[in-house]
């Protein structure tokens, strides 16, 4: 299958081209390196560099004439969604139509789309199953849960295939660990580093982490399987705390954190069921949180800092 990868460039996107590649699958791979890097691509992708709010995709697709997308194009960073709506607009939702309107236009046969536990907020139980109120918190938050809502419209007038991905925390290698990265790439930084770990509030607040290739093989199975909303997750919970401790296990480091202020909008617990995505995408997550933490501190130690 030929297969068009929005933000293939970036942290999670390179592992899904990786993942595909492995596939068998022809890639085609869209970026506009506002936070990728082209050291992440394989050389086995065409690779285009465009936004996809930019209405010259509409070439790309004539040319290239995608059976799937996959899209993982965003804006990411939720701090910068509350200091600028109008930019995560743009990304997030203007971006998502324009790529929805060229799938319908050139009948792509189906479209995986990256969404988040963002779109959750606070949760009324745990764990939080596919069926739970959206309730984002911020416009990071709202913004996908909008731009999942057009999926569904584009199904349902213009029949459409999708398959919703709503990823929890997740962690690898080639994570950011500048400006709002990942806690465990944030945590590795200032540890390798020789700076203490900042914790945000005391610690016990929990989340479900995923590793980055566990969400590759999820995006790869969903272009063939599995219709709607699926969570993606290890459907196990682990504090700020714990994590730490097991960072500095692995490490063999001894370095106190530095307890801050709490982030405004940061939720007590988030665990993701993960129940339905096993069922109906044939899927599960094989990297538990040791052996995930060895690899990304491996890669850290490795000079990718």
């Amino acid at each position: 299958m030929k297969v068009l990868i929005t933000g293939g460039a970036g942290f999670i996107g390179s592992h899904v081209v990786d993942k595909a590649l492995d596939a068998g699958h022809k890639v085609v791979v869209v970026d506009d390196l506002s936070t990728g890097k082209m050291q992440n691509l394989s050389r086995d992708v065409k690779y285009y560099n465009i936004d996809v709010a930019d209405y010259l995709l509409k070439e790309i697709f004539e040319k290239e004439r995608p059976e799937g997308v996959i899209h993982l194009a965003a804006q990411i960073s939720v701090s910068r969604s509350i200091d600028d709506p109008i930019l995560d607009l743009r990304s997030n939702i203007q971006g998502t139509v324009n790529l929805l309107e060229n799938c319908r236009r050139y009948h792509v046969c189906k479209v995986v789309f990256s969404s988040s536990a963002a779109v959750y907020g606070e949760p009324d139980y745990i764990p939080i199953d596919e069926e739970h109120p959206l309730r984002p918190l911020s416009p990071y938050g709202l913004s996908k849960a909008t731009a999942e809502g057009y999926f569904k419209f584009y199904h349902k007038y213009y029949g459409l295939e999708y398959t919703i991905l709503r990823y929890s925390n997740v962690y690898g290698p080639r994570q950011d660990a500048c400006g709002e990265g990942g806690v465990v790439a944030i945590f590795l930084h200032r540890l390798f580093n020789e700076r203490a770990p900042v914790i945000y509030g005391d610690g016990n607040q929990t989340r479900d982490f995923i590793y980055v290739e566990d969400i590759a093989r999820a995006n790869i199975s969903a272009l063939t399987r599995g219709h709607g909303v699926f969570n993606i997750s290890r459907n196990e919970e682990i504090s700020i705390n714990d994590l730490l401790m097991t960072i500095k296990e692995i490490l063999d480091f001894e370095v106190a954190p530095i307890y801050s202020e709490p982030r405004k909008g940061d939720i007590a617990r988030s665990i993701l069921n993960n129940s339905k995505a096993i069922e109906g995408l044939k899927w599960t997550p094989q990297v538990n949180i040791e052996e995930g933490l060895t690899k990304i501190a491996r890669f850290f130690r490795d000079g990718n800092l």
